[in-house]
């Protein structure tokens, strides 16, 4: 046994990348340095630079993957400091929600007839743009890998956090809740955190539209797959 398969190694190896993006981030002031993007690009390295087994990595990183149910839960704290925006704007939100959802899937169906992808490339891209937990057990309901979808998740929320505070700025979106749900609906979690340094209101509004982007997509995702 080496010290690579102890627990505490993928931890810390995690923890360790995660600080040294975050001080990258706030170093060079650059969007491209997200610390999720960065942690994730470093560990890979560390795995193939030192040709550990992926195996040994798991043992401490299914620890730090445990808590991202409550670590989703925890964003119901801003829902609930702006809930007044909620109940004032919620027809508003469900609509740009669908919206958000459909356009996901719309794109998908594009994509598939453009790319011709494969049938289990379809099912584990159906939950991207959700949050992780939902959109693991999704790919698993239909029956989908459900490593390709956790992958195509955190592309989708770095992506999203670095290109969506520019796209509204584009089309000139300046009204609080739409910018919160476009980010929340769009990039989940990620864009969520992204949102928060825009304004604790905006952050407040991303985090209301992930659970109910989350319900919606598994919702829609069989009757969406059959037309595909």
């Amino acid at each position: 046994m080496t010290w690579f398969s102890d627990p505490l190694f993928g931890v810390a190896i995690t923890f360790l990348t995660f600080e040294l993006g975050v001080y990258l981030n706030k170093r060079t002031g650059l969007e491209i340095m997200n610390p999720l993007l960065i942690s994730i690009l470093l560990i890979i390295a560390l795995i193939k630079g030192l040709h550990i087994d992926l195996g040994d990595y798991q043992k401490g990183g299914s620890l730090i993957t445990f808590f991202i149910k409550p670590a989703t839960v925890a964003l119901a704290i801003p829902l609930y400091k702006h809930f007044d925006l909620l109940i004032k704007h919620f027809k508003s939100v469900i609509i740009g929600v669908l919206s958000g959802v459909l356009t996901s899937f719309a794109s998908l169906t594009l994509l598939t007839k453009w790319l011709v992808l494969p049938e289990h490339i379809i099912i584990s891209s159906m939950g991207r743009n959700i949050t992780t937990p939902i959109g693991m057990e999704l790919t698993k309901q239909l029956g989908g890998i459900v490593p390709i979808t956790v992958a195509m998740i955190f592309f989708t929320g770095i992506y999203g956090s670095l290109v969506g505070p520019w796209v509204l700025k584009f089309f000139r979106i300046r009204h609080r809740t739409a910018m919160g749900i476009a980010l929340g609906t769009a990039s989940h979690v990620v864009g969520t955190s992204k949102a928060i340094t825009l304004g604790e209101d905006i952050g407040a509004m991303s985090a209301v539209a992930i659970p109910i982007a989350g319900i919606m997509t598994v919702l829609l995702a069989p009757l969406v797959l059959k037309f595909i």
